[in-house]
């Protein structure tokens, strides 16, 4: 949602950011790349030590690192189809190996696969769209997309190293990041309940078209 409704401000500040990586001379697609090593990295050394506050804060900067390679790409003129879908595939597999390593380390396995599953349908559904007819790829502000997931992901981490108490006042006594990751799962399908019904009424507009 941020992504969609503020991109041009969004792509100034990554543009800032990225100039570093350019002079250090890094590619689009090495960004990409380093960025799913990095993360495989910081989720082995979780399993190694469980410390939620240091994998909080590691994801947000493994994530903020990843999400400079299409700004890299805008500065050195290197914009491609190929490195556009690599992107997209090395971010699917980015979110599975985070949500892979809490599980290992905490269980919340019902929760981790709605998670999963919401993140997974929300993709699917632009995706499948664009199968469909044309559509601008920026035009879907919708509630959850994958940088406030994994902003909120990395967030909940670091909260769960301070707060216990249920998040939720159901009558049972559960940890707070497991009711955490509930909530971010619920949202993350409405997300994708979101996405349907904007790819609804964008392919039976152009049936009628």
């Amino acid at each position: 949602m941020i992504d969609g409704l503020y991109k041009a401000t969004l792509d100034r500040f990554w543009n800032r950011l990225a100039r570093g990586l350019v002079i250090l001379g890094f590619s689009a697609n090495g960004v990409t790349w380093t960025g799913l090593a990095l993360a495989t990295l910081v989720s082995a050394l979780y399993l190694i030590h469980p410390n939620p506050l240091l994998y909080g804060c590691a994801l947000l900067l493994v994530v903020t690192f990843d999400a400079l390679d299409g700004a890299v790409a805008r500065i050195t003129n290197t914009c491609t189809r190929y490195g556009g879908y690599l992107d997209a595939v090395v971010d699917r597999y980015q979110e599975m190996i985070f949500l892979l390593a809490i599980g290992l380390v905490h269980g919340y396995w019902p929760e981790l696969f709605l998670l999963i599953t919401g993140s997974l349908l929300t993709s699917y559904h632009k995706a499948r769209t664009a199968i469909e007819q044309p559509i601008n790829n920026n035009a879907w502000p919708d509630l959850l997309e994958r940088m406030e997931r994994m902003i909120l992901l990395g967030v909940g981490l670091i909260l769960s190293q301070w707060i216990e108490t249920p998040l939720l006042s159901l009558g049972w006594t559960r940890p707070f990041l497991a009711d955490y990751l509930l909530v971010l799962a619920i949202l993350t399908h409405l997300t994708a309940i979101q996405r349907f019904l904007r790819a609804r009424r964008l392919l039976l507009k152009g049936a009628s078209d």
